[in-house]
Order: C-alpha cells, then sequence, then structure tokens
C-alpha cells in the first residue's frame, strides 16, 4: 500500500468519527493535523494525547482520552499494515 491510500484509509477512519456531533466532514482541519502527526508518532498514548489536543483547540472542549485512544490505536493499525507489505 502506498502512502496516498494510508492517507485515504486514515481518513476513512477519522471520517466516521464525529467526537461533538456536528457531522460527518465538520473535521477537516483536524483530520488534516492528525494525519501529519501519525507520519511520525508510533506510540498509541503520545498519537492520542495529540488527537485530543488538536480537537481541544479547534473546539475548546476536551474529548476524553479514552475516545482518542481507541482511534490512535485504530490509525497505527492502519499505517502499521501499510509498511508491513511484503513485495
Amino acid at each position: 500500500m502506498n502512502t496516498q491510500q494510508m492517507n485515504l484509509l486514515l481518513v476513512d477512519c477519522l471520517n466516521d468519527w464525529d467526537p461533538f456531533q456536528i457531522g460527518t466532514g465538520n473535521y477537516d482541519t483536524e483530520i488534516a493535523d492528525i494525519l501529519q502527526i501519525v507520519q511520525t508518532v508510533d506510540d498509541t498514548n503520545e498519537l492520542a494525547h495529540n488527537i485530543q489536543a488538536i480537537y481541544e483547540f479547534s473546539f475548546d472542549e476536551v474529548i476524553p482520552l479514552a475516545q482518542c485512544k481507541k482511534y490512535a490505536k485504530k490509525l497505527l493499525v492502519i499505517k502499521n499494515n501499510s509498511s508491513c507489505e511484503i513485495e
């Protein structure tokens, strides 16, 4: 899987999440920020804290860390599966 395919899967995963119940498709800026961080972070807790901070900055509301960890794990599975392809 190439980087573009991986990014599309990451975006799909994040688009399925509507943490503030404002409707999917309203988190494009946050998703773009998260995609950048996923490229460099491999730790679930670190990624979860970053996700929490991104959404808090945008919405002035804190998402429970447990929810952020759930999505951090999903994102890292997608990332790790894309880099383990046998050629």
